[in-house]
């Protein structure tokens, strides 16, 4: 797993495996916000939304903490017990990531092919996007890297660290693209791309939940 990196831990002792296991915990959250599902989600959810750094960094704040709701939900008995979603289960996940992201680019066109800059989507509506985005996506490998932990009280420790700093990056994330569409300069050079990100995300969705269906090739 991970290039063998699991026996290269296992090889540390028992204090400096965990220090290791740790930070490697908070370095794949804050990375995670970088995965292509990610970047799209978040281009969506703050573009079609009023271009306020503060409003963006509240959102994908929420939106971080659904995604570690979900992380801790699901990746607790696979830490704990090694109970895996069925096949089917996750791949309904994979479809329901989806058909957000499709639905924030839809969302997002209408927008602005109508001019409209009100706010729009509620706190409680990112944080249920990032809650049904954490079930999904590619957080499912670094829970499988907690899991190999032979210490549960460890593999928990490390995975509310990946948790944690999911989150975390993902508030920069959205915090860094509100910024930028909250300068004019940057507005006017991007606005006439808008439409064309739009499409991009929403062929993106498209693929994401057809891929989820194996009815097209898959993988991340």
């Amino acid at each position: 797993m991970m290039f063998g990196l699991d026996e290269k831990i296992a090889g540390l002792g028992s204090g400096e495996a965990f220090a290791v296991v740790a930070l490697l915990a908070v370095l794949l959250g804050l990375r995670h916000a970088t995965d292509p599902d990610h970047l799209t989600a978040v281009t969506t959810l703050v573009a079609g939304d009023h271009p306020d750094p503060r409003r963006a960094r509240r959102l994908g704040l929420l939106w971080g903490a659904g995604h570690a709701t979900s992380l801790l939900l699901f990746g607790v008995p696979i830490v704990l017990y090694r109970a895996y979603l069925p096949d089917a289960l996750q791949a309904a996940a994979e479809f329901a990531v989806g058909v957000i992201i499709t639905a924030l680019a839809i969302r997002l066109l209408v927008r602005r092919r109508r001019h409209d800059h009100r706010p729009t989507r509620s706190p409680a509506g990112a944080y249920g996007v990032g809650l049904v985005h954490g079930m999904g996506g590619s957080a499912g490998v670094g829970v499988l890297l907690l899991a190999g932990l032979p210490d549960h009280a460890e593999a928990l420790v490390a995975l509310t660290l990946f948790a944690a700093f999911t989150a975390v990056s993902m508030a920069l994330a959205s915090t860094t693209f509100g910024y930028a569409l909250s300068r004019e300069s940057v507005v006017r050079r991007v606005a006439p791309m808008a439409m064309g990100l739009g499409c991009l995300s929403l062929a993106f969705g498209v693929w994401y939940s057809l891929g989820a269906l194996n009815a097209v090739p898959y993988g991340l």
